[in-house]
């Protein structure tokens, strides 16, 4: 296991070096700036579309349920453990790469829904699907065929490995460490009882899905959200301190301090934008993969719904997390993931370390629901829809495997797969861009008039 830690790290200094972070946060920027911002002057109106929920045309799921659906699969580990990872590697800068990297990402994740819908398929059985591998093979393919078809099936192998890794492997590790720790559960018993709930749901495919994650994630985001205000309201006094040591920390080398090794500014650069795309996969394309199922004809409505997936994930969810772990003092203790982020609830109030150790088995339940399908898409884009129960019985077996493995192991295969994964999606949407900028203009002139 340690000569294979080896070599993804070596990957890993590919997948997330500097080019990477440059073509994340370069494409961001460029999507924002070509749809004169719209993301932020517009996202009141999508708060609005959400509400509303209201079906304009073809489709399987509902667009907001499209929407709950990517939060299920957004909404996880990332959100508890990994911006806890990023803090404990990073130092407290790291929080504001995450935020930087997350307001750009609201573009991108816009653009992602926008060419999903525009580009998708109705398949053998009837059923809409959509997201990069479409867009690649349909739109890229329409300008330059050969490219759009290698893009197309490089994002569907990345995509149908990668779900092992980021939808998977570190969500039901979490689950089981945290579940193990706080209540005794042994690993073992966390890992088949999820199999056996993970393999009922699935097996109804995305209306199953999008039904529990209507139920599941909005109940689950205010719990945490609940538990992490009680941590805020009781240190309030520092919080202002909290985002002085954040924006101070972004900018200067952190120093050591208690259990804290101290980061320098590479380092909050390098594990604040990684776990940042880990929590929101803004430029991954995977939320795509559940907007292009959404019952719209219109991919502008469907992005504007779509973007709001990254500002609630990270710009509220995550920082919730942050603040609770700076302000609390946890973030000194040398701890490291699930363990921190507990740790910062339960020194505020008595029994906070079961609110977080809940909350996380829910979010990775849902997280594992959302990434196998996915996963699946991709699968039956590389082969057949008659093939997808494989897909599924090797998901189901890999949440049995995936609860005894090191969590180190475990987040360096993720953070791999997610950058080959992202690249393809980056290329496909950097030449569909003059489309999504074209649609967004003749939608708001419609609107106008």
């Amino acid at each position: 296991m340690d000569a294979i830690n080896a070599i993804i790290n070596d990957i890993n200094s590919f997948a997330w070096g500097p080019p990477m972070l440059i073509l994340l946060g370069v494409t961001g920027v460029y999507l924002m700036v070509g749809l004169g911002f719209l993301p932020l002057r517009k996202i009141g109106y999508a708060f609005g579309l959400m509400v509303k929920n209201e079906s304009t045309g073809e489709g399987d799921i509902r667009p907001t349920h499209a929407l709950l659906t990517a939060l299920s699969a957004t909404v996880g580990t990332g959100n508890i453990a990994g911006v806890a990872t990023a803090i404990a590697l990073g130092g407290p800068g790291a929080v504001f790469y995450m935020w930087m990297i997350a307001f750009i990402g609201m573009a991108t994740k816009y653009a992602e829904a926008v060419c999903a819908v525009k580009y998708r398929e109705v398949d053998h059985d009837g059923k809409h699907v959509g997201g990069p591998m479409y867009y690649l093979k349909n739109g890229v393919g329409a300008k330059m065929p050969k490219l759009g078809k290698f893009l197309a099936y490089a994002f569907a192998v990345f995509g149908a490995i990668a779900a092992f890794g980021i939808g998977n492997g570190a969500q039901i590790h979490s689950m089981a460490d945290v579940l193990r720790t706080d209540f005794g559960v042994p690993t073992y018993i966390t890992g088949v009882v999820a199999a056996v709930l993970v393999g009922f749901v699935i097996l109804g495919g995305v209306k199953r899905i999008s039904e529990v994650a209507a139920k599941l994630v909005p109940a689950m985001i205010l719990l945490y959200l609940f538990g992490g205000l009680m941590v805020l309201v009781i240190n309030v006094a520092e919080i202002p301190a909290a985002f002085a040591l954040i924006f101070k920390s972004a900018f200067e080398p952190a120093a050591a301090a208690g259990g804290f090794a101290g980061a320098a500014v590479a380092a909050a650069i390098r594990y604040g934008v990684a776990r940042g795309v880990f929590s929101n996969e803004s430029g991954l394309g995977s939320a795509a993969i559940a907007h292009g199922a959404a019952q719209t004809n219109d991919p502008v409505r469907q992005g504007n719904i779509a973007m709001l997936g990254t500002f609630i994930d990270t710009i509220i969810i995550c920082t919730m997390t942050a603040l609770c772990i700076l302000t609390s003092g946890a973030w000194m203790s040398g701890e490291s993931g699930a363990p921190l982020t507990s740790m910062a609830f339960a020194n505020s109030f008595m029994g906070g370390n079961y609110v977080v150790a809940i909350s996380l088995a829910v979010f990775s339940f849902t997280t594992l629901l959302g990434w196998s399908y996915y996963g699946e898409r991709c699968w039956q884009f590389l082969f057949h829809e008659k093939s997808v129960i494989i897909y599924r019985v090797m998901w189901v077996g890999a949440i049995l495997w995936f609860a005894n493995q090191k969590i180190d192991f475990i987040w360096n295969l993720s953070d791999t797969l997610n950058g080959l994964m992202a690249i393809p999606n980056i290329i496909g949407l950097l030449i569909l861009s003059p489309m999504v900028f074209k649609l967004s203009k003749e939608y708001w002139a419609r609107k106008h008039a």
